[in-house]
């Protein structure tokens, strides 16, 4: 069953970003992961305004995801966060086809 990583972000510092950016792409492909939603705009229909950057990543299991973030390969771009960004993260499963 899939799971979902998503991030509520706001950039603190543009460089450090694109840096951590790349550098968490390849991680995310290199377990299995791909992203669904990568900070386009958001439209808001309920409640107040989004105030972050919102990006979705899907993952064949939890147990991957789980992988990816305490892997080794993803601990140099976790350093690179640290001053890049300002997030809020959450692990979600997702739902067996019917």
């Amino acid at each position: 069953m899939s799971a979902y990583v998503i991030s509520e972000v706001e950039v603190r510092d543009q460089a450090a970003m694109e840096a951590y950016r790349t550098l968490a792409a390849q991680t995310i492909a290199q377990y299995g992961g791909c992203y669904l939603v990568r900070g386009g705009p958001a439209e808001v229909l309920e409640g107040g305004p989004p105030s972050k950057t919102i990006i979705i990543v899907e993952f064949p299991s939890m147990a991957r995801a789980r992988e990816w973030y305490a892997s080794p390969e993803y601990a140099a771009a976790l350093k690179l966060r640290q001053t890049a960004l300002e997030r809020r993260l959450l692990f979600v499963e997702g739902v067996i086809p019917a």
